[in-house]
């Protein structure tokens, strides 16, 4: 499992005037390590979307694949020259990688300093100079901790205020100084993105005079939350499937009738469910386990749940609302779970099918069903930033 997790969000506002923000974020994560692309594309419009899109995905890409970060800085550089005519590059960026041991790695090439915040102080890094293609590189290497924030952001965010409120913008240290006095316990990483982007709106008098991107990550200890769906396959393995369940370092969640009488049985504590069933809800009820953080129903369940999370793939405003929801039904909450309180997720899928859906000609809840809505879950789940593993029993 890994050492530590990376929380992250990015949000833009776009410069006055323009339907396309200059600005891009792109986020990869594979099984070392995290990162996080941000690029500020020449000018504004199209065409610096079209630049700074090309760049942070380029560079992000060839890091998910494997290159090093030297590798990808000399790529872009060739593929974008400078420009002619303002002798100034296409597109400038910050690159921050977190390899989840916690080494730390962050490129910036003409983009505003990295901020890193630890214990609500600036951790102040040495900077390393590296000259690649004619661009001159600053690079910081640490290692990080959980509960340690770093934010970049493009120049719109120093730029804010000019002429208006400020006479000559918000200066870096200005900047940070807001970051550390406004951070609060517990933020997340989307709260201090947008709690920094509503002060730049107020700064240009909600008419931004360049496009202006926060992109902030968050590091988390890595803790591995386990869902157990279905009984498994050998009657001989409940035993040993329960206890690696209730050995979880984060969240124990229990799918399924069958299954969390399994659980109430090894754990040797009572199973209870709600006896009031919502007419507005398309779930059926949930359950308690002492121990465990949820119980609900099984297949259909996931269902729903899985609908949400895709929902919240197409749309933050949509994730947003699961997140800060008050619903009750056993699918709203196992998506507000594992969207706010879980980093890595192993979902422990038996393979004892039931007999009864098996006898349905064409069932959605057979046992081959479960596995594909298991499968698509995952994805979404990961779509979202979460390190998911499927184990079967």
């Amino acid at each position: 499992m890994s050492e530590i997790h990376i929380e992250a969000a990015y949000k833009s506002l776009n410069k006055k005037g323009e339907e396309l923000c200059g600005d891009h974020v792109m986020i990869k994560r594979n099984k070392d390590s995290f990162v996080m692309v941000l690029a500020d594309g020449l000018g504004s419009g199209v065409k610096a979307n079209i630049l700074s899109t090309l760049t942070s995905t380029i560079i992000s890409e060839m890091i998910y694949s494997g290159c090093e970060l030297e590798e990808a800085v000399e790529t872009i550089s060739e593929t974008l020259p400078v420009c002619k005519v303002r002798g100034v590059a296409y597109s400038t960026f910050t690159i921050v990688q977190v390899f989840y041991n916690g080494e730390a790695n962050i490129v910036e090439f003409d983009n505003p300093s990295t901020v890193i915040i630890r214990d609500k102080k600036i951790l102040e890094i040495e900077e390393k100079h590296k000259v690649i293609n004619g661009r001159n590189l600053i690079i910081r290497n640490f290692i990080c901790k959980p509960n340690d924030y770093i934010v970049s952001f493009s120049d719109g965010i120093i730029h804010a205020g000019i002429g208006q409120v400020l006479n000559l913008g918000w200066s870096h240290e200005e900047v940070s100084k807001f970051l550390i006095t406004h951070l609060r316990d517990n933020d997340r990483a989307k709260d201090l993105t947008r709690l920094l982007l509503i002060n730049v709106n107020y700064l240009y008098g909600g008419l931004p005079g360049d496009d202006s991107t926060v992109a902030c990550a968050k590091v988390l200890e890595s803790k591995e939350s386990r869902v157990m769906v279905g009984p498994p396959s050998k009657v001989e393995d409940d035993e040993k499937v329960v206890r690696r369940l209730m050995s979880a370092s984060g969240l124990k969640i229990c799918c399924g009738g069958t299954t969390s009488n399994i659980v109430s049985r090894i754990i040797n504590k009572p199973l209870e469910v709600d006896d009031i069933i919502s007419i507005e809800s398309d779930v059926p009820p949930k359950g308690y386990i002492k121990g465990l953080d949820l119980v609900t129903e099984g297949v259909l369940t996931l269902q729903k749940t899985n609908r949400l999370l895709s929902e919240c793939v197409k749309s933050n405003d949509f994730l947003d609302k699961i997140e800060y929801s008050d619903a009750q039904d056993g699918a709203s909450l196992l998506a507000k779970l594992l969207l706010k309180e879980a980093s890595e997720i192993t979902f422990m899928v038996g393979l004892s099918d039931n007999p009864a859906h098996n006898s349905i000609a064409y069932s959605t809840i057979s046992l081959n069903a479960k596995i594909q809505l298991i499968n698509e879950m995952k994805k979404n789940l990961e779509k979202l930033g979460k390190i998911v593993n499927i184990e079967m029993y």
